[in-house]
């Protein structure tokens, strides 16, 4: 028997029109969308679907939109097939829909936490961010040690071997990728971000969240969900307290993440939300693990299709 996990993707994987056949075709997924509209009190399915793209890129419209969209996948499959996932993660605002999965935070709670983390991200201004491509070992960390003479900088995403994404202030990120080009890097690609996001940048911005958590009701995982601070399996309600305003300004370990779900059985991934890209991160840290897409109503009849295979002989 395949062990399944489900994972969800973070900001970037946005699209204008993303959903909107799911919210056509599957009554579980309209109720989310329906639900995101009244829970927020804005246009959370117009955004979704009509953009236009510059509000659906804006970090206060893009993090609610992007759970949104993600969970009605979920439902619409759920509605589809059988099927309980042995773990859950996400990258990034992706792990509110992991929480979901795994019932820490009904979906009212994680429509207001997303916006609440979504609003405070949004506030914070300044800094950078850039992509760096297949760096050398080592390489990174050499970097960031002798940019940082100039300023603050840090490592914000391990996403695979052959990425990392950098963050912190402006000169010291300019100044390690020019270093990580001069070691051998194939590509350091500056990000259109409205702020250095998973550093200490946002630490002001993770304080004011954690007031805001400390007053939600956070039940114990029904299943583990791998956490992006320490790439952890987590079950107890009150780790999640900590680790949800951790998370703002610490590391995404998703790499580490991917690489200790494997290590515990997981075989299979369904990424379910807007695109591919952790199925194409996926293939970056261990080809061997299969990885299916639920994004629009054509990917999820396939997935539903190649599940009941699996898992039913039909």
């Amino acid at each position: 028997m395949k062990k399944i996990a489900f994972i969800f993707p973070g900001q970037g994987s946005q699209f204008v029109g993303m959903g909107k056949d799911l919210y056509e075709n599957y009554e579980s997924a309209k109720n989310v969308f329906d639900t995101a509209d009244r829970v927020l009190g804005k246009e959370i399915t117009a955004l979704c679907f009509e953009g236009p793209e510059e509000s659906l890129k804006q970090t206060v419209n893009t993090q609610p939109s992007i759970v949104t969209m993600s969970i009605a996948a979920l439902e619409a499959l759920k509605s589809q097939v059988d099927i309980v996932p042995c773990a859950a993660a996400g990258h990034s605002l992706g792990e509110y829909c992991a929480m979901y999965t795994a019932g820490v935070m009904d979906l009212e709670t994680t429509l207001k936490s997303i916006q609440k983390r979504a609003d405070l991200m949004g506030e914070t201004k300044g800094g950078a961010m850039a992509a760096v491509l297949n760096a050398p070992a080592g390489s990174v960390e050499t970097a960031i040690e002798e940019a940082s003479s100039i300023g603050y900088v840090d490592v914000a995403n391990y996403n695979s071997p052959a990425q990392v994404v950098i963050t912190g202030d402006e000169n010291a990120v300019q100044k390690a990728g020019e270093l990580l080009l001069a070691a051998g890097a194939r590509r350091v690609v500056p990000l259109a971000v409205s702020g250095a996001f998973h550093s200490k940048f946002m630490e002001k911005a993770g304080n004011e969240f954690a007031n805001f958590v400390s007053e939600l009701v956070l039940r114990d995982a029904e299943l583990p969900v791998y956490t992006n601070v320490d790439a952890k399996a987590t079950i107890s309600g009150e780790d999640f307290y900590g680790k949800m305003p951790r998370q703002i300004y610490s590391s995404v370990r998703w790499t580490q993440t991917i690489e200790n779900m494997i290590a515990a059985g997981i075989d299979t991934f369904i990424e379910i939300g807007p695109g591919k890209v952790l199925s194409g991160l996926n293939k970056k840290i261990n080809p061997s693990v299969v990885t299916y897409n639920v994004y629009d109503k054509e990917s999820l009849e396939n997935v539903v299709s190649e599940l009941k295979k699996e898992l039913c002989g039909v």
